[in-house]
């Protein structure tokens, strides 16, 4: 990030570090991604008009805004299945992210799981975190921008020290899931500050004053395509 997050055409790298996680499988995950250091990747801009959310879904990201969270974010939410507790549009994104990014399914469980749970709770759309993830770390992990911003979510930790809290360890960011947690909430930070989603997402692309919002377009788009691969645009279509 560029104090939220770094701004477009960045170039990633990848830290030279050994991971420890608390749970085995997260790590057992991180050890088979073959993915790290992948390429920042750029998306068309889309209309604000034209993300693909429904009427529940802009009430939520308001509700977000005024610092409310919401309980009525998406059907498929009250659903998380036994595997992995992802609901069953989440699962179908994990398989549609696993084979675009190349990630191991083993990685994406869990971080998908903290989206579902800190969107959740933060009244928050669960594919706008996944959407963010996609843009800033192409789902790398432990990625690294040339301004110190680490991590899936690519937060630079000097500038959200009070959210990640007193964690005894180094790096802490790049812990999966823990950087979800700081990511989201840096977002409702945005939402809460600024009073748009637009204005949130530029505030977290380090970019407020581009005009064309480039930014929070890029997320928007991608956040478009994961609607579809959730099936949610289908769901809408048919009443679901």
């Amino acid at each position: 990030m560029v104090h939220a997050t770094q701004d477009d055409g960045r170039k990633r790298t990848t830290a030279n570090v050994v991971v420890h996680f608390a749970q085995a499988s997260l790590v057992v995950g991180m050890l088979a991604a073959g993915w790290l250091g992948s390429a920042y990747l750029k998306h068309e801009s889309v209309k604000f008009a034209d993300i693909g959310m429904s009427p529940a879904s802009e009430a939520a990201v308001e509700a977000a805004a005024g610092a409310l969270p919401t309980r009525a974010m998406l059907p498929a939410l009250r659903n998380a299945s036994a595997e992995g507790g992802l609901s069953s549009e989440m699962r179908r994104v994990r398989d549609y992210v696993a084979r675009r990014y190349k990630v191991p399914t083993t990685m994406l469980d869990p971080v998908l799981a903290a989206a579902e749970h800190h969107g959740r709770t933060s009244g928050i759309d669960p594919l706008l975190i996944v959407a963010m993830m996609a843009i800033e770390s192409s789902f790398n992990p432990v990625a690294v921008s040339s301004m110190g911003a680490q991590g899936l979510m690519q937060v630079i930790p000097r500038f959200h020290m009070d959210k990640i809290g007193d964690v005894d360890r180094k790096n802490p960011l790049f812990d999966p899931q823990l950087n979800v947690r700081v990511g989201t909430q840096v977002l409702a930070e945005g939402l809460r500050r600024f009073g748009s989603l637009q204005a949130a997402l530029q505030y977290y692309g380090g970019a407020r004053s581009d005009p064309q919002a480039r930014y929070a377009n890029k997320v928007l788009a991608m956040k478009k395509r994961l609607i579809s691969a959730a099936g949610r645009d289908l769901q809408v279509a048919t009443g679901a």
